[in-house]
């Protein structure tokens, strides 16, 4: 098995549920764009959005950089940023093109900010790591950051989702050769390789929260939004539609028909060069 394999498999796990994701994904706060910018220390030139799959964490940069360029190697997740980015004005300075996280189609030393949201740990780290310190200015930022899931609500509805999870990986294990399989890294282990590395000179972890109106076919959508998830989908399996159906009604239950205002909890892991 071989990385190149491997990395195949990490981008085709995304492709053909590109609507989902986009409808019920997190758009990245305003948080990211407020403690990034603070430490640069200045309004950024270039923002490198890397494994930015819709542009959901991309387009909040705009009016924040001037320049900003998403890196997406999954050609439906790129199609759907391109999507966005075309009912926009054309003197935008945000462009998506296909690309991966250790071969950037930047200059050394040309960029303030890179970013990996939800995505850092499908990357191979120290090739990865090693390219971002390149593209990065002196005191250049990057930061990983992820969402808890599933968003906090209550303690019941999150043990199904969990046991949700679990469930497809099982499946996903017992139908899938091992050498086909995404390779998806340990997010705790982020700090800890930035920090390894020796390429960046501060690390940090720093957790924050956002509050997002959420009603139950959203909550059920980020569920389904979830590669484990659709990969049993392309499977043709039908083995999660009881699991599945438990949980849509415990969600529902809890909802009640109303849309609640649902706090999402970040972890951002950074490393100034």
């Amino acid at each position: 098995m071989t990385l190149e394999n491997r990395s195949q498999n990490n981008v085709d796990r995304f492709s053909g549920f590109q609507n989902d994701y986009d409808q019920h994904r997190p758009k990245a706060p305003a948080a990211v764009v407020n403690i990034l910018t603070s430490y640069l220390g200045r309004v950024p030139s270039v923002v490198a959005d890397v494994g930015c799959g819709t542009g959901l964490s991309s387009f909040i940069w705009l009016g924040n950089a001037e320049r900003i360029v998403g890196f997406e190697p999954n050609d439906d997740m790129r199609s759907k940023a391109l999507a966005h980015l075309s009912k926009l004005p054309e003197d935008q300075s945000i462009s998506f093109i296909k690309g991966y996280s250790d071969q950037l189609n930047l200059d050394a030393d040309s960029v303030d900010i890179v970013t990996c949201s939800q995505s850092f740990h499908w990357m191979e780290p120290v090739s990865t790591l090693s390219e971002f310190a390149r593209v990065l200015k002196p005191e250049g930022v990057f930061a990983a950051y992820d969402c808890d899931w599933p968003p906090t609500l209550h303690w019941a509805v999150e043990l199904e989702y969990k046991q949700l999870m679990d469930r497809s990986e099982e499946i996903i294990a017992a139908h899938i050769p091992e050498k086909d399989q995404a390779s998806k890294r340990d997010k705790e282990q982020h700090l800890t390789q930035i920090h390894n590395s020796g390429l960046f000179r501060f690390s940090k972890e720093i957790v924050f929260h956002n509050m997002e109106r959420c009603d139950a076919e959203r909550y059920i959508g980020l569920a389904i939004s979830q590669g484990g998830i659709q990969a049993v989908f392309k499977l043709g399996s039908k083995a999660l539609e009881e699991q599945l159906q438990s949980y849509r009604s415990s969600v529902e239950r809890y909802f009640a028909g109303r849309t609640l205002d649902i706090m999402f909890s970040y972890r951002m892991r950074i490393g100034v060069k």
